[in-house]
């Protein structure tokens, strides 16, 4: 597996991954997207294309320059609803007349503890929410859609996002933002759900993949140690918390900022959305509690310190 240094392909210029799929990467570096999102274009004539990207006009025409002359762009595919996955798709579908296939909308797919936190206000975080995303067509888990030379089987995976599926073509999986080589994944609240992530990973696991083409960064070419990988890094981050909890009730923000101490200042955001994700979880199991209601600013205790 190419190390994150290594990765560093150029931007809009298709690159073939072997097995019909070639990969474009959009012009949107930055510390949540690593070098930009992947766009996976996918076929010899009647092509699938998954995650078209940000509403970049750059990238659009990257996207149709890709395209031989004998082959035109029928499916779109999105894996969530984030700025840097699915803005570019009701473009590229008016431009080619694919329709777009997807879960659902922004909000589709939240477990009921996160509609609630919704419902209260708990938004932000993240690579920003596309909340005006809306799918041609929507996908229910395991739905089989084919074309002239390829078949994409859709598996509702949530966790980072309510609404993230990953597209299964054999044993090769295009997983979003679920898993990446690069980074683990951002689990960000209302959207990020981290009982669902944990799940989703062990899904992942079980299916046994050869190969997982990311949103960012490279091939993961060892499937199974990697996933492996996240769920001990998430169980590791829980034991820190309840850890530090056990020495007096705090915050995420306090958390976070104990825990990421070598994280640069301006990821520590995001890392405090990752704590809040895991204290939820956490909450959810019994194992802390809050006095007050739950919100993202909410003093944090373990069970056992209640009085």
């Amino acid at each position: 597996m190419q190390t994150a240094e290594d990765f560093n392909p150029l931007v809009g210029v298709p690159e073939d991954l072997g097995h019909g799929i070639r990969r474009v990467l959009a012009p949107n570096p930055s510390p949540m997207t690593f070098r930009g999102t992947n766009t996976y274009l996918i076929g010899t004539t009647d092509l699938a294309v998954i995650d078209p990207g940000p509403d970049d006009p750059a990238h659009l025409q990257a996207i149709l320059r890709a395209l031989r002359p004998e082959q035109n762009i029928t499916h779109i595919f999105v894996t969530h609803a984030h700025l840097d996955h699915s803005p570019l798709a009701p473009v590229l579908a008016e431009k080619t007349g694919a329709r777009v296939h997807a879960f659902g909308t922004a909000s589709a797919g939240r477990s009921a503890v996160m509609t609630e936190l919704a419902d209260t206000g708990l938004m932000g975080g993240g690579e920003g929410v596309d909340q005006d995303f809306t799918p041609d067509i929507t996908l229910t888990d395991g739905a089989v859609v084919s074309g002239k030379d390829w078949r994409l089987t859709a598996h509702w995976t949530p966790g980072h996002f309510g609404n993230h599926l990953c597209f299964a073509m054999d044993d090769i999986i295009f997983t979003g933002d679920l898993v990446m080589g690069w980074a683990s994944s951002l689990v960000s609240p209302p959207d990020g759900d981290l009982t669902c992530f944990m799940a989703s990973c062990a899904r992942l696991l079980n299916m046994q993949a050869c190969v997982l083409h990311a949103g960012h960064g490279a091939p993961v070419t060892n499937p199974k140690a990697r996933l492996e990988w996240l769920m001990n890094h998430r169980r590791s981050r829980e034991a820190e918390i309840l850890k530090h909890l056990s020495k007096g009730p705090a915050t995420a923000s306090t958390l976070a900022k104990a825990i990421y101490t070598d994280t640069p200042t301006a990821l520590i955001p995001a890392a405090t959305r990752n704590v809040l994700a895991h204290l939820i979880d956490l909450k959810g199991k019994s194992l802390v509690d809050t006095r007050t209601a739950l919100t993202a600013e909410s003093v944090f205790e373990n069970i056992g310190s209640c009085e």
